[in-house]
């Protein structure tokens, strides 16, 4: 009696797997965290007798994409695929977690701008509201975060949308190319380091086959099969640093600045490996028409790669930075302000105000908030102090002038602070004595700061050049 019962529910569980198809989701448990977020399956293949099921979770990002077996899968409570199954916009919103992707109501959106109150017009201009702070501002700093005596904080007046939310921050549906959303590398290996990609790059096909490890030369960035390959190439590999000039060094920090027409090769490779990392990122071998800077840490092997940024050389719309990065083993170690800082003071020998490319990736945009309180608050903090009775006073153009941000990217870094508002007929930034402690704190972990003595660096007019 036993043995049918036994045979039944493995008739059950063999019907149940018939019904696993792409497009189905169900709940999926999470390795990192043992949580069983709803997953659509992407695709399925079978490896030495064991069938694996490669999930997108919904509403997470697509980093978070992995190969699972059917034990991790609630089969209970599948969901077969509907015609045309898309991931409901309201899924995207009001995430739970610092890894999910957010996204704002569409019907919210007009003309990249969102609007709180249509009673108060203000004119519009890019992705802010040009609101009418060109007067000075007078500063109050405050004992408590409360202010009951404002009439009515900016922020309520006006909300700055974000960055478009597409790319890396939400599946992009509109070219979503079922080989592109697989990941295709199992590993890389670059120096001292092995990392494993979060999204899917263009490498030769033949080097992802069977879950490879991809070999990397940390200097030139030549990619190779295996470590035999690796170990022939290191012994005719002359280089000990990126090519191009290098144009700053303070300690063991260096940047070298690369000209993607001269180091084409060079150029190419660190947009495949930048690939692996940024989802939104599209360019990999039209690389003529922009400028990298890569930043390094010297030892006595050579200059190691950190991270990097780019940029055009002729940018219509003003953006200091294309795409930009920092390589996993080196994230929350203050590299990805320092790369921010340093094309900020780029933009200051320019005699010019910078702005990011968008879309930014979610961690990005993550540092780009913090960096831009960080440097407005930096500023603030270092006016010197009126005469007694009087109250410190700036304008916008001025913060711009000395931080070289872009003034849209100001006003919304006031407005998400709560730190400018509307009170008796004038706008004032107010800063209470907890803003002031907390960028105290947040100064202190950043110990290594660009210092614009050690740049060696003219900038170019590539406008009045006939090639590039």
């Amino acid at each position: 009696m036993m043995e049918s019962v036994v045979k039944i529910e493995g008739e059950s569980e063999g019907k149940q797997d018939d019904n696993l198809i792409e497009g189905c989701r169900m709940p999926v448990r999470m390795i990192q965290n043992d949580e069983w977020p709803l997953a659509e399956i992407v695709s399925i293949k079978d490896e030495k007798n064991t069938k694996y099921f490669y999930v997108h979770f919904i509403d997470y990002n697509k980093r978070l994409d992995e190969w699972v077996t059917i034990d991790r899968l609630d089969l209970t409570k599948l969901q077969p695929p509907s015609k045309d199954q898309k991931t409901p916009l309201k899924e995207l919103k009001k995430p739970t977690s610092g890894s999910r992707a957010s996204s704002p109501d569409r019907d919210q959106v007009n003309g990249g701008l969102l609007k709180t109150k249509a009673v108060r017009k203000r004119k519009l201009e890019g992705e802010f509201s040009t609101i009418d702070v060109d007067g000075v501002l007078p500063i109050r700093m405050s004992a408590s975060p409360g202010l009951p005596e404002v009439n009515e904080p900016l922020q309520s007046l006006v909300t700055p949308i974000l960055p478009r939310q597409t790319g890396s921050m939400v599946l992009d549906k509109t070219n979503d190319d079922l080989v592109t959303r697989i990941k295709n590398i199992h590993m890389i290996e670059l120096g001292r380091h092995r990392i494993k990609p979060w999204y899917f790059s263009p490498y030769p096909y033949e080097l992802t086959l069977n879950n490879s490890i991809i070999f990397l030369c940390e200097f030139c960035l030549k990619y190779m099969k295996s470590r035999n390959c690796l170990v022939r190439h290191k012994a005719k590999c002359n280089l000990r640093h990126p090519p191009g000039n290098e144009i700053y060094r303070k300690g063991t920090v260096s940047f070298f600045e690369i000209d993607g027409r001269k180091n084409k090769f060079y150029s190419q490779n660190l947009g495949l490996l930048a690939k692996l990392f940024l989802d939104h990122k599209t360019l990999y071998y039209d690389t003529d028409p922009f400028l990298f800077y890569v930043m390094t840490e010297f030892d006595s092997r050579g200059f190691h790669i950190v991270g990097y940024f780019s940029k055009e050389k002729e940018s219509t719309e003003d953006y200091n930075v294309a795409c930009i990065l920092t390589l996993p083993p080196f994230q929350r170690k203050g590299f990805g302000k320092l790369l921010i800082e340093f094309s900020y003071i780029l933009s200051q020998f320019e005699g010019k105000t910078g702005s990011p490319e968008k879309p930014l990736s979610d961690l990005g945009l993550l540092s780009y908030r913090s960096y831009w309180c960080q440097a407005i608050l930096e500023f603030i903090l270092k006016l010197p102090e009126p005469a007694e009775g009087d109250r410190a006073q700036i304008t916008i153009n001025e913060i711009c002038e000395a931080t070289s941000i872009r003034r849209e990217d100001v006003i919304y870094t006031l407005c998400n602070m709560n730190l400018i508002n509307y009170y008796k007929g004038q706008y004032i930034i107010t800063l209470a004595k907890d803003t002031v402690d907390s960028h105290k704190r947040s100064m202190l972990k950043r110990r290594v700061r660009i210092d614009p003595k050690c740049l060696h660096w003219t900038p170019k007019d590539w406008s009045k050049r006939g090639k590039w």
